[in-house]
């Protein structure tokens, strides 16, 4: 059973995106005979490792089995937070399984996956591009470049290279993933991507059309009280304020500090009312309006 662990990560990440739910980088998917059987985190590892090291010694690194093992050791350091640890046994796992099953194999690239997943969990955002870009390949040459899988690993690929400040090869597969996506908030989230390279690399009124369409996407959607919306709008006001048009991010702060103000019971709303109010009162400032900036601070 526990070498059918592997691949257990991208299936639970899977089935958790088509859930609509958001997938923390760092957290593996449970093991059938994990803590319910009321082992700690710590009993689990040692009998992870234990097993690892069973499987090399008997049967050696490169057999499938012991491929596994690694992988599950890898999984299980990075659920418990040893990040650095499941990277290296996640890189060795990847290693291994290039020798024995091949470059393109799935489960190769489900151990790749898995990895990238870590990287970018580790604030290595250039080494988690490089391999997404491999996986987007591949995906692209399996499913074709409009599958949802493909498009999601142009997605994590676009992320990273905005991450690690490739601005410009970020925006296109932004773009290139938004002309492919079939779903339409996944869509909303990609002009928020876009929108962050654009800004990044001075494309500012560029930048304000993405959140722009966004805001007015929300707002339909959602309604303009909503967090989600409010989280954009605010957004929006602070693109302006960037982009030196402080007359446009005084509107568009004014405007969201107010609906804000009337979803305030709402505690995240009312945070982010503190956020908008504070941005409001420097882009009064900004403009010369200091009796209005007063005001609020």
């Amino acid at each position: 059973m526990r070498e059918r662990e592997v691949g257990l990560v991208s299936l639970w990440r899977n089935l958790m995106r088509r859930g609509g739910r958001t997938v923390p980088a760092q957290e593996p998917a449970p093991s059938v005979d994990a803590e319910a059987a009321g082992r700690t985190p710590g009993m689990r590892v040692a009998s992870l490792e234990r097993t690892l090291d069973d499987h090399v010694q008997r049967l050696g690194a490169q057999d499938p089995r012991s491929i596994a093992a690694r992988n599950n050791l890898a999984s299980k350091y990075a659920q418990i937070g040893r990040r650095e640890a499941a990277r290296a046994e996640f890189e060795r796992t990847l290693e291994e399984a290039v020798k024995v099953f091949g470059e393109e194999h799935p489960q190769t690239d489900v151990i790749r996956e898995n990895l990238a997943w870590i990287c970018s969990d580790s604030a290595r955002p250039a080494q988690a591009a490089e391999l997404w870009e491999v996986l987007l390949r591949h995906r692209t040459e399996r499913l074709g470049p409009m599958a949802s899988d493909t498009v999601d690993a142009r997605t994590r690929l676009a992320d990273a290279l905005r991450r690690s400040g490739e601005h410009e090869a970020a925006v296109a597969h932004y773009e290139r993933a938004i002309e492919d996506s079939a779903d339409p908030v996944e869509r909303e989230r990609l002009r928020v991507g876009l929108s962050l390279a654009l800004s990044a690399a001075g494309r500012y009124p560029e930048s304000i059309r993405q959140l722009r369409l966004v805001l007015a996407q929300r707002s339909r959607r959602l309604g303009p009280r909503h967090y989600d919306t409010l989280v954009i709008h605010h957004r929006l006001g602070r693109a302006y304020t960037q982009a030196g048009m402080d007359r446009e991010a005084i509107d568009a702060l004014l405007e969201a500090y107010r609906n804000g103000l009337a979803a305030v019971g709402d505690p995240e709303i009312r945070m982010l009312t503190f956020k908008m109010r504070r941005d409001l009162a420097g882009a009064y400032s900004a403009a010369g309006r200091h009796r209005e900036a007063a005001s609020l601070f």
